[in-house]
């Protein structure tokens, strides 16, 4: 038991290290979205940067991930491991893109009263994204130690 706190503990650093990269890389495109314009053509725009913030911390968690989280599997290539691991970090961007996507577009832009406690800016670049940051980081624990992790 002590073992897997420690484990889940280890788990938690990396990802507030990789939240932390996905976070700014997010709000800086945000911002460049924001300042040209480009949020008036794609209202969405936000699912665009958290894919480009996701892009970047994937590779970053992955490496941090099997330095000092996991032990890898001795008959399982990198290769495959990455691919793996890719594959399970995609889905969480997907759970992600549907967090995001139902907590501002259909939850905050639908209540008034939610929009009266809180800016829009707030809601979509701390409340739910957080929130969303949360149910990823979930997710990815249980995935990565039932699919990459030695028995």
């Amino acid at each position: 038991m002590n073992k897997l706190l420690a484990q889940i503990a280890k788990f938690g650093v990396v990802g507030m290290i990789a939240f932390i990269i996905d976070y700014v890389i997010y709000r800086i495109f945000n911002v460049v979205f924001e300042s040209t314009g480009f949020s008036t053509v794609f209202p969405q725009y936000y699912l665009i940067s958290a894919l480009l913030g996701f892009t970047v911390s994937v590779i970053a968690n992955y490496i941090l991930s099997f330095k000092f989280v996991f032990e890898r599997k001795e008959d399982m290539s990198r290769k495959k491991e990455f691919v793996i691991f890719l594959v399970l970090s995609i889905i969480g961007l997907g759970i992600n893109e549907i967090c995001l996507f139902i907590g501002f577009d259909i939850i905050y832009l639908n209540w008034a009263w939610l929009q009266g406690i809180m800016s829009a800016g707030f809601a979509k670049d701390v409340f739910f994204k957080f929130g969303a940051t949360g149910v990823v980081m979930v997710y990815n624990f249980i995935s990565r130690k039932i699919f990459l992790e030695k028995k």
